[in-house]
């Protein structure tokens, strides 16, 4: 498919299918109506999710070389630690739009389908980028350090000026209902086709992600500049995006120097794809400093939030 990726055609299809295969078997059978995830599901949707990507990574690494195995994993790892800030995202859009927990599945479901298209999108090109002009790197690594900055400031006004901009544009193209209709995108009203606020929810939801890509996509291609392990590293860590939201949706706030964490991962990805022309980090050692960081602020937010708790 991608001519400079190590993978094989097969491998591409295989991958895709598997993925096709298993987001049927998430929404046909496991999520088939509409009901509030209870944490212990979640906890095993999530547990289910990790287990497939980190069993595919045992098998790519074995299959293609420690050296890939490591990149993939390290992709994984900062796919997955932002996508902990996209779920603080996504959880202020539910709660400023008021969308019932049972109907909430539906639109990360139908969101995390389209993040899979656009990512795919955004990587290919990346990766035809990186292929053919190799300065493309050094803008890559400054939209990095420039996100890590921005990763320090405070979030909700943030949200709150895009939900307000893509509702605008939206009322627009169509009119928009003022109550949710069940599970449904669009109904009926006065003769004429509305949105409801669950396919506007589900907009932001789309526009949330494809902001949060052009933090992802350099970041992966900090790690590796193998088109596959790029895409199948954010694919399988977005996938389980939906069991992770309704996993740390109610401690996530608690987490207050994950913020922080995700600043320090990005600076240090950007400065690694700035000075790549003259010393490269081997992958491991990336892995092991993204792991760190994420465990020092997980840590660190534990222990003060403790310490809080006595004060009270």
């Amino acid at each position: 498919m991608i001519t400079h990726s190590m993978a094989p055609d097969w491998l591409w299809l295989a991958f895709l299918i598997g993925i096709l295969i298993l987001i049927f078997i998430d929404v046909a059978l496991l999520h088939r109506t509409a009901k509030e995830e209870s944490m212990r599901s979640a906890l095993l949707n999530t547990a289910l999710w990790i287990g497939v990507a980190l069993s595919f990574n045992l098998w790519f690494g074995l299959e293609y070389g420690t050296t890939a195995g490591t990149e993939f994993l390290t992709g994984y790892v900062i796919e997955k630690s932002l996508s902990m800030d996209n779920v603080f995202v996504i959880l202020l859009l539910f709660e400023s739009m008021k969308i019932p927990a049972k109907y909430q599945h539906r639109v990360l479901f139908w969101g995390v389908l389209g993040a899979i298209i656009f990512r795919g999108i955004f990587i290919i090109i990346g990766a035809e980028l990186i292929h053919r002009f190799s300065w493309v790197l050094y803008i890559f690594g400054a939209i990095l350090i420039i996100s890590a900055i921005k990763f320090l400031r405070e979030e909700k006004e943030e949200v709150e000026e895009v939900e307000h901009v893509v509702i605008r544009y939206l009322k627009k193209i169509v009119p928009v209902t003022s109550k949710i209709e069940g599970q449904a995108f669009f109904v009926r009203e006065h003769g004429r086709r509305a949105a409801t606020p669950l396919f506007a929810a589900l907009l932001l939801v789309e526009t949330s992600d494809i902001i949060f890509a052009v933090d992802s996509i350099p970041a992966v291609f900090a790690v590796t500049r193998d088109p596959f392990i790029a895409f199948a590293s954010n694919i399988l860590a977005i996938l389980g995006l939906r069991s992770l939201y309704f996993v740390i949706a109610h401690w996530v706030k608690n987490l207050r120097y994950l913020k922080p964490g995700l600043a320090v991962i990005l600076g240090y990805v950007g400065i690694k794809m700035l000075i790549v022309e003259w010393y490269h980090i081997p992958a491991w050692i990336s892995l092991l400093v993204i792991i760190g960081v994420l465990t020092t602020a997980a840590l660190t937010s534990w222990y003060v939030n403790r310490l809080e708790e006595r004060r009270r």
